[in-house]
């Protein structure tokens, strides 16, 4: 045995998802609905990475063989690619990633059952909680504890005189969990919420009311939890007649190529974009020089994207929590959750580490980023084997987090549509 292989025990045993040399991990994931163009992206650099691990020898001497099933960001049809997934004779041993908040509660019960582990690409705050997503891994802090820290360090560092909010969102887990953190923020610090649209931002329908409603508010902070195209016709719609807060929004609000649209002088001067992780090219942490060689090397010809970040850290997770198992000797689909639970996710800067053992408050994330939106630094031409920017520059020198986040004694979802 070399020097820096893994000692494994002399017998992995395993039992569905993997083979004597294959290890199935699966992702259900968004390829053709509202949230497609994103995770498209995330799957690309999910792929990516596992080129690069089975380039390396794979796992426990294992390929790994990534198993990808669309949902359209649909509940029944999320449930029905599920099926495949669980599947004792096709499935896989672990879902790299399940897209939806709605989707992934969906399938949160069955997953206990089957004894399998998804990340969630959804930062819903009630994952955490045992009791409701017990087998769900998330990545980084949740829309909650993102919109709390985004609200309070705006409020304090970029808007001029007392802050009024106006808060809008999409129906549901997603938007109404970061609805709540915003106004949990403003009761917290005191700031008149003028403007309460949780709920009123309905994908597809017609958003006058709401730019109406934001317009007449008077905000000079607006926080978002809706799509990118929502968000474009809304932001669009007020900046147009002239309301010009400061505008910021739950991570995937944003989509960095909205600067190649006639949008992007105003999103230049009024925008700040909240994410859970390092953007594209921004900083030097050793994970994002490696992802970006990576990235260069296995896909130069993709557009620059601020979510292969996601993709490629959601892989990290799932590649540290293999590798413990097969450190454990136990690959089966009940050894793997046992090892996601005895895992320390080291991100190698891209984000704040991560793991699920202890007592909830002890290791749930609390920190996201802010970064403002300067649009000359983008190259819509521009490509991954270009490096360059999104257009993204971080702020207050790394994450942030809100005293109200820090204090904050996690007890459940911020938001519970039951």
């Amino acid at each position: 045995q070399g020097a820096g292989e893994l000692v494994a025990p002399a017998e992995t045993i395993y039992d569905y998802g993997v083979t004597e040399d294959t290890i199935r991990i699966g992702a259900i994931a968004d390829l053709s609905g509202i949230f497609a163009p994103l995770v498209i992206q995330i799957m690309d650099a999910q792929t990516a990475y596992w080129d690069m691990v089975n380039d390396h020898g794979g796992i426990d001497g294992k390929m790994v063989e990534l198993v990808v099933l669309d949902n359209g960001y649909d509940v029944p049809t999320h449930l029905d690619r599920y099926e495949a997934m669980r599947d004792k004779d096709n499935g896989v041993v672990f879902l790299s990633q399940s897209t939806g908040s709605p989707h992934t509660a969906a399938i949160a019960e069955m997953l206990i059952e089957d004894n399998l582990g998804a990340i969630p690409l959804s930062w819903y705050s009630g994952w955490p909680d045992p009791g409701y997503g017990q087998n769900v891994f998330e990545s980084y802090t949740n829309y909650c504890y993102e919109s709390i820290n985004a609200v309070d360090w705006l409020s304090k560092n970029v808007v001029d005189g007392d802050t009024k909010l106006a808060v809008i969102s999409y129906p549901g887990e997603y938007g109404q969990d970061g609805a709540t953190g915003a106004k949990i923020a403003a009761e917290a610090l005191g700031i008149e919420v003028v403007y309460d649209g949780e709920g009123a931002a309905i994908p597809g329908a017609d958003q006058t009311p709401v730019i109406t409603g934001l317009i007449e508010s008077g905000a000079n902070l607006v926080w978002a939890t809706v799509g990118p195209s929502v968000f474009a016709e809304i932001f669009g719609g007020a900046a147009a007649q002239g309301f010009t807060p400061i505008w910021s929004g739950n991570s995937p609000t944003y989509n960095y190529m909205l600067l190649a649209t006639p949008l992007a002088p105003a999103l230049d001067a009024f925008y700040y974009q909240s994410a859970y992780a390092l953007t594209w090219n921004s900083g030097d942490a050793p994970g994002m020089k490696t992802m970006v060689a990576e990235l260069q090397a296995r896909m130069p010809d993709k557009p620059l994207s601020d979510v292969y970040t996601y993709g490629w850290t959601e892989a990290m997770a799932a590649h540290q929590i293999l590798e413990t198992a097969a450190r454990n000797g136990d690959m089966t689909r009940a050894g793997v959750v046992r090892a996601a639970n005895e895992t320390v996710i080291d991100y190698q800067g891209l984000a704040p580490n991560q793991s699920y053992a202890g007592e909830i408050n002890d290791f749930i994330v609390r920190e996201s980023y802010v970064f403002d939106t300067q649009a000359d630094l983008f190259n819509v031409e521009a490509t991954v084997a270009d490096g360059g920017s999104t257009g993204s520059v971080m702020m207050a020198g790394g994450p942030i987090m809100s005293d109200i986040t820090r204090d904050h004694v996690y007890e459940g979802a911020c938001f519970s549509a039951g």
